[in-house]
């Protein structure tokens, strides 16, 4: 089956904060230069959802709030897919695991098999959906793009061991958040540190997930609040 390479993808992204209240440092890496999209550019760990994301039980979902803003705008069914997505991929590209330890329910797929092996099962409540960017048309891969917000107290393994990670992403390293401006950065990568920053000092979910929304006839910038029949929510 021949993959549509122009076509929009859905995706999840990363960001892991480390210190928070003292000196805030994400973790970041290097895509290599003969990468098809952002060639060299440093970027938070992420990737393509998987058609078997999908497959993938829980042992938590992402909190409420963020499955409601995930569904705005967008098939309410990719919820739990961009949940195992951020897991899958930061284990990928990193090596670190986010789980509960235990025993999974169903035989773990081949791309699995060394996650299941640490002995965790994948969960996604400690993550916090805080930004969606679809890229512009006319680049060479386009994704819809979730960005997730995450504590690196939440992550089971030792936050400097990357052994386990692919070669996907080279010089992985904890950058200071102002240190991070200073790297060549995607320009999206650019606005989204800007509300992390924001973030850094309250653990909350924030009141409303920014959206640009880059379509072939307009760009739009959106917020997503998450649907909801209560207007006391709204």
């Amino acid at each position: 089956m021949t993959v549509d390479k122009t076509a929009v993808r859905n995706a999840a992204t990363v960001i892991l904060l480390r210190d928070r209240e003292t000196d805030p440092k994400i973790l970041m890496g290097q895509r290599g230069a003969t990468a098809a999209f952002m060639p060299n550019k440093f970027v938070f760990p992420g990737g393509a959802v998987d058609a078997g994301d999908a497959n993938i039980p829980l042992a938590e979902p992402m909190p409420k709030i963020c499955r409601d803003r995930l569904c705005e705008d967008a098939d309410p069914s990719l919820a739990h897919p961009l949940g195992v997505a951020c897991i899958r991929e930061l284990w990928e590209k990193t090596g670190l695991v986010l789980g509960k330890p235990g025993t999974w329910q169903i035989d773990p797929p081949d791309d699995w098999q060394s996650y299941a092996a640490t002995g965790h099962v994948p969960s996604a409540n400690a993550l916090q959906f805080v930004f969606r960017a679809i890229t512009p048309p006319g680049r060479p891969r386009r994704f819809d793009a979730r960005f997730f917000l995450l504590d690196a107290g939440e992550v089971s393994s030792n936050l400097d061991d990357f052994s386990s990670a692919c070669d996907e992403l080279s010089h992985l390293q904890w950058i200071s958040l102002p240190q991070a401006r200073k790297f060549d950065l995607p320009f999206i990568t650019e606005v989204v540190l800007a509300e992390v920053a924001g973030r850094v000092n309250d653990p909350r979910p924030p009141a409303n997930v920014p959206f640009f929304k880059n379509g072939a006839e307009e760009s739009l910038f959106l917020r997503l609040k998450g649907r909801t029949s209560d207007p006391a929510n709204e």
